[in-house]
């Protein structure tokens, strides 16, 4: 039986995750490639970066552009049940925090990199390193470097306090700059964390009916026991 992962799920959770949603800064020259003609060009693309520099929201927001466009993805990473197979149907190959695989499924992506080059199946891919650095096995490492390697660089203040507020936008809450200035100078300035705090904050705020503010923030994390 093939396995067949669900990139309608991979793209559903947590904030939208679309080209459109992505907040580029310094990485625009990944976003372009990925929404143009170059990843057509190349067969596997990576990406690479320190946790909320974008990796997976470019890659879901690819998956989700390809199911768009009428077509079918694979969608692995490491919490990904074994067996990996291919499916011929796919046009799209994705791989994501290639560097926690596993020896098991280090074996399982080098077999569907042949494959999917067999069957003429776009790859992209991403981890925390640049392939040469990653802890894999060498014939892996290689391939993850065949084609287009994107460092993606984080965001600066104000692009994060932009990202927040759009998605803040679109969930319809509202985001006073008081409640920004708390939240990033209370947690780190990634915007991965930041993201989720804000998931968090809009649950909380509907189960209490109340607006977001520093207090109910406060009130929150003492709740959870947060120091």
């Amino acid at each position: 039986m093939k396995q067949l992962p669900l990139a309608i799920g991979a793209i559903g959770e947590g904030p939208d995750q679309s080209f459109a949603s992505f907040m580029a800064g310094p990485n625009g020259a990944a976003l372009a490639h990925l929404q143009g003609s170059g990843l057509r060009r190349s067969p596997v693309t990576y990406l690479w970066g320190g946790s909320g520099t974008g990796k997976t929201h470019l890659l879901r927001a690819l998956t989700r552009h390809a199911h768009d466009q009428g077509q079918r993805s694979g969608w692995f990473e490491p919490a990904t049940a074994l067996p990996w197979e291919i499916d011929e149907a796919w046009s799209l190959l994705v791989i994501d925090d290639c560097d926690g695989l596993d020896e098991a499924r280090q074996h399982a992506a080098f077999a569907l990199f042949v494959d999917a080059t067999t069957h003429g199946i776009t790859v992209a891919t991403a981890g925390r390193l640049p392939p040469v650095d990653l802890p894999l096995r060498e014939d892996l490492r290689t391939r993850l470097g065949w084609g287009h390697v994107f460092a993606l660089q984080p965001l600066g203040e104000a692009e994060m306090r932009a990202a927040l507020r759009r998605e803040a936008d679109r969930r319809g809450v509202f985001l006073s700059d008081e409640v920004m200035d708390y939240l990033l100078t209370r947690f780190e300035r990634n915007l991965k964390p930041l993201m989720a705090q804000l998931d968090r904050l809009d649950r909380f705020s509907l189960a209490h009916q109340r607006a977001i503010t520093v207090p109910m923030l406060k009130l929150m994390l003492a709740e959870e026991g947060a120091p």
